[in-house]
């Protein structure tokens, strides 16, 4: 036997599970494609028993003049009839009042409330979700975060959702904007890796519920929000909507988590800093602060997001080299199994960019975005283990690994 002969039946054990586990991953995708949870379901619902409810929406708002008039514009268009638009501006030093004034010119369709300070003991933006919902007089209440954009018929969709189901609390899975190199490269795999964690329809399953909220659009029963303790009793959690979503679990109430589908977008960072910091916060709390938890996660995407694909390109080239010198190994056998395996996983990449509403182009830079998120899994998995605190809205957080 040649050492091609040797080289090409290690790389036929490589490419043969290569190929069935993207098979699987597609068969999974296609399953989620067809019962794929959207809060488009709601747009042709009909209008609750005893007609619509009253609906305040509390955006908290730190240094946001880059999005805030995106923010304000979408929540004027909206087409529903009873809203109250709440914005708490926290302790702002840039133009965020000025530019989100400029949106109401007449002062009289958005409630601006300037807040100049925050306890010691709470992060700034789940305080200013606290004051912005202490002056709501709705019968529902939505949290949306200030970097994201609604189009006009987001709130009376989820709305006839969240009636028409049952729910304590309706979260949405937005769509995320890409217009930084960091976004186009990583996004999409940091997404994935979280809906690993946390497939909607776990999420959404009354009887094993995986208990999961997106603290970008929560949308609340008022009533189910003050029997939990509203954000009083989540002031300590790191990650505030997941302890939402637990706490109405708990309290034997039913959440669902919906994708936004093109409804609700988010620009989430502006920087690969803060990009890589705040999807360190979201790991640490969404792996439970299990540091083995996330190393094992990092290693999950380094292998099929980096030595599969990496793996398939080298048998493809050695299977073709061995069957054009007429080798008697299985040559062209290793060739067809791993450009095959390249094939499923392009298409089940691409099939998810595309239910994601992310651009192609995405597909093509997974790779590199596995190695990097790869990496924030693993400094965070660090950083538990070296008991450092994780800074976010202006607090510190010492966070004990499990």
């Amino acid at each position: 036997m040649t050492a091609l002969d040797v080289l090409s039946w290690m790389l036929l054990a490589v490419a043969v599970p290569t190929a069935i586990w993207w098979f699987v991953v597609l068969i999974r995708v296609a399953l989620v494609a067809m019962t794929r949870p959207t809060v488009r379901s709601g747009i042709d619902l009909p209008e609750p028993q005893g007609g619509w409810p009253s609906v305040s929406v509390v955006v908290p708002a730190h240094n946001e003049e880059r999005v805030i008039e995106r923010c304000g514009r979408s929540l004027l268009d909206q087409n529903y009839p009873r809203l109250q638009p709440i914005f708490v501006l926290d302790r702002c030093t840039d133009a965020t009042a000025e530019r989100l004034r400029s949106v109401d010119p007449d002062g009289d369709r958005l409630q601006i409330i300037e807040n100049d300070s925050c306890p010691a003991d709470w992060a700034g933006k789940c305080n200013a979700a606290r004051i912005g919902a202490e002056q709501a007089t709705g019968d529902l209440l939505l949290f949306m975060d200030a970097d994201t954009g609604a189009e006009p018929d987001v709130i009376r969709a989820a709305v006839a959702l969240l009636k028409s189901r049952g729910l304590g609390l309706l979260s949405l899975l937005s769509t995320l904007t890409c217009e930084h190199d960091f976004e186009y490269r990583s996004q999409s795999v940091a997404t994935m890796a979280l809906l690993y964690l946390y497939p909607p329809d776990m999420v959404n399953n009354p009887r094993k519920s995986r208990a999961f909220a997106n603290g970008q659009f929560m949308l609340f029963d008022r009533g189910w929000y003050e029997r939990i303790g509203g954000h009083a009793s989540v002031k300590d959690d790191l990650l505030e909507d997941i302890a939402f979503a637990q706490r109405i679990s708990w309290k034997g109430g039913l959440g669902n988590i919906l994708m936004a589908d093109g409804l609700f977008s988010c620009s989430m960072y502006s920087s690969r800093t803060s990009f890589r910091r705040g999807w360190q916060r979201i790991f640490i709390e969404s792996c439970r602060r299990k540091p083995a938890r996330m190393r094992k996660l990092a290693l999950r995407l380094l292998l099929t997001g980096v030595f599969m694909p990496v793996a398939m390109s080298v048998a493809i080239v050695i299977g073709a080299v061995a069957s054009s010198v007429g080798d008697s190994g299985p040559g062209f056998v290793v060739a067809c199994v791993a450009a095959a395996g390249l094939i499923l996983q392009a298409v089940a990449l691409g099939w998810m960019a595309k239910m994601g509403r992310q651009p192609i182009r995405t597909l093509f830079l997974h790779p590199m975005g596995c190695l990097e998120v790869a990496g924030i899994l693993r400094s965070g998995a660090d950083l538990l283990l070296r008991g450092e605190p994780v800074v976010w809205g202006g607090r510190e957080y010492v966070l004990e690994a499990r």
